[in-house]
């Protein structure tokens, strides 16, 4: 179902009457791709539109807007998470660059983001979070989109320190994540991961989680993250990317380092990194050995 700006649509709605047919026309295309209008320049929307410059110009005014782009802000409001990588990319591409420069950028900004996810650490909630992973009868990583590779890593590192760590980010998609959190406990932890651009999915189930008494560690971008009011702990990494919604760089990061401290502070880790060497000692390639 298409959503609708109320705004677009109650002024199209008291124009209307006085508008031209290719107002009309334009009207009619704007309500029915209200997203995509959103991301079109001037010269798009009047190409689409088989209509001309001035003439998509005219008809924001009538619509009582100073302009295309004061109309096009204005529909752009509210999709600003989803659009917000597109204006970016936009305003990369309106700076010619080389693939190299390309490279540098994207590494100095994942490297600014390490250094602003580390300055933002906070000792006792980093203590916290480890203490629940290591208190919780079973753990539930959450996480769809891009977090939801995040969320099988995380399950990956917490599973030789953690007796049960499952990862709910399969290919069942939330209602099987919902099905097996559908008996979750006070002793149960939920560890969900959210980050721009915010999926409902993980959101609801980690609300569901909670009114079920588990307790939540949030993995996020910032306090204003849809999920940080109810987390029972939230860690933060910065996500900042220019080509991308989002960076995955220092999440990834986070994730590691929350598993490393899980396992400097879990009872006998040392056995538990000695049974995992053992165990994956066959699939294991070693300098010398050969086919013949």
């Amino acid at each position: 179902m298409a959503i609708k700006s109320p705004s677009i649509a109650e002024r199209v709605e008291k124009t209307s009457a006085t508008m031209s047919r290719t107002q009309k026309r334009m009207a009619d295309y704007v309500l029915s791709h209200q997203f995509k209008v959103a991301t079109m320049t001037i010269d798009e929307f009047a190409k689409e539109t088989k209509a001309s410059i001035a003439t998509a110009n005219r008809f924001a005014r009538h619509l009582n807007f100073d302009g295309y782009p004061h109309f096009r802000s204005a529909l752009a409001r509210g999709f600003h998470a989803a659009l917000a990588p597109i204006e970016k990319l936009r305003s990369e591409l309106a700076n010619p660059t080389s693939v190299a420069e390309v490279f540098t950028a994207s590494l100095q900004e994942d490297i600014h983001n390490f250094q602003e996810t580390q300055a933002s650490l906070n000792g006792k909630a980093c203590e916290r979070a480890v203490d629940l992973i290591l208190a919780a009868d079973r753990i539930f990583t959450v996480g769809f989109g891009g977090s939801g590779f995040l969320a099988a890593l995380l399950q990956r590192g917490l599973c030789t320190s953690c007796d049960y760590v499952e990862c709910l980010a399969g290919a069942g998609g939330a209602s099987h994540a919902a099905r097996r959190m559908s008996r979750l406990t006070k002793k149960d932890l939920v560890i969900a991961i959210i980050f721009p651009r915010y999926l409902a999915d993980t959101v609801a189930l980690a609300r569901a989680a909670r009114a079920a008494g588990a307790s939540l560690l949030l993995l996020t971008d910032r306090p204003t993250s849809p999920l940080a009011p109810d987390a029972t702990v939230a860690l933060y990494a910065s996500s900042e990317r220019h080509f991308s919604a989002t960076s995955e760089t220092a999440a990834l990061g986070l994730i590691e380092a929350l598993c490393a401290a899980t396992a400097y502070k879990a009872k006998d880790s040392l056995q538990s990194a000695a049974g995992l060497a053992v165990s994956v000692m066959p699939w294991l390639v070693f300098e010398g050995d050969s086919d013949d």
